[in-house]
């Protein structure tokens, strides 16, 4: 019965964490457009510090469609563990980039789709041979997690890290380095991925008739929620308003990942009983999934599709025979020459002597 239920759950969880991806994909494109709106009518730029924003119903759109998608996404994490929810993630890379080639007019060359098909084949590596993480059903097993000591000074690197690049690096370097605003949203996503985890945990045993908005720890876990969730959505904006969808996208998926397994293996100490072919499987479906995004990120100017292709190989071809023709006729050249450069090697000489130009 218990091997029943844990299916449906894993079924549930899958189709959840699916279309949230769906919805927070479609949403950065909504996001975009109204920020280009914005842009358009001379308003100050998120990117800069505004919040203009407030003001364009496209932009609230996006927002909606991100918080349908978290939702989601929530609701997910509550039937699934984090290492299953998270690398789905990628599908909403995949969503953004065909949509802003429709919608942005951003392109997505042949090296962007290998990249897209990549992260998703990574990510199904991945949930193939995700762990398994440790059953925590009442609110005070969740409490003696949080307490755990690997967990605190986990937590606590990252609110310093994350101080230090809003306070320090972002005024500095956040115009102009893509990785300052997105790595704020991602590190500090790990820790809302555990109080969506807790809070998924409260909601069980509220449907449980349980007295659980008693206990202090549900109202510390919603008042985190809010603020990471709030300093992400504030981040990820100026990351979206001063770099280009496509980038944010899929770097964003791969730190916020990382981070979000990370605490998850600490927090639930999802590795310690893992197969060695999981754990490599794990490992190689991430890989595929960050060679997917360089993919995406590294070659995002290069204007080469699959139609232009055949071209570029009969380019190739072409240079390869020149090459070799150029130097089978220069080794001929050589021979027939050497006799004539002997004969003016004199005359050459002189010639430089008295500065004549055709010499040269």
């Amino acid at each position: 019965m218990s091997q029943t239920r844990g299916r449906c759950d894993f079924c549930i969880g899958l189709v959840l964490a699916m279309s949230s991806s769906i919805f927070i994909g479609g949403s950065f494109i909504l996001k975009k457009k109204g920020l280009l709106r914005l842009a358009r009518k001379g308003s100050m730029r998120a990117g800069q510090g505004g919040h203009a924003y407030l003001k364009e119903w496209l932009w609230w759109a996006g927002l909606l469609s991100m918080g349908a998608g978290e939702v989601a996404n929530f609701v997910a994490y509550a039937f699934a563990p984090a290492t299953l929810v998270t690398p789905l993630g990628a599908l909403s890379v995949l969503v953004s980039a065909i949509l802003s080639s429709f919608f942005l007019n951003e392109k997505l060359n042949l090296h962007g789709k290998i990249g897209c098909l990549l992260s998703i084949l990574g990510s199904t590596v991945m949930v193939i041979h995700a762990p398994q993480e440790e059953e925590v059903e009442t609110l005070d097993e969740m409490s003696h997690k949080l307490g755990d000591p690997g967990f605190v000074v986990f937590a606590t690197l990252v609110v310093i890290v994350s101080l230090i690049l809003i306070c320090v690096v972002g005024p500095r370097h956040g115009q102009t380095n893509i990785l300052v605003y997105i790595t704020i949203c991602s590190v500090i996503g790990a820790l809302s991925v555990s109080c969506v985890k807790g809070l998924g945990i409260v909601v069980k045993e509220l449907f449980a008739g349980k007295p659980v908005l008693k206990h202090p720890l549900s109202w510390i876990l919603l008042l985190s929620l809010t603020v990471c969730v709030s300093t992400q959505i504030n981040y990820l904006n100026r990351a979206l308003d001063i770099f280009n969808t496509s980038i944010v996208t899929p770097i964003y998926y791969v730190i916020f990942t990382t981070s979000v397994l990370t605490c998850s293996a600490i927090l639930f100490k999802e590795w310690q009983h893992m197969a060695a072919d999981d754990i490599i499987g794990t490992f190689s479906g991430f890989l595929t999934i960050i060679v997917g995004i360089f993919l995406l990120h590294a070659f995002k100017d290069v204007n080469f599709t699959l139609a232009n292709l055949p071209l570029s190989l009969r380019k190739d071809d072409r240079a390869a025979n020149g090459t070799l023709l150029s130097s089978y006729n220069s080794f001929n050249d050589d021979e027939g020459s050497s006799a004539l450069g002997e004969m003016q090697s004199t005359e050459s000489l002189s010639a430089r002597r008295n500065g004549s130009l055709s010499a040269f």
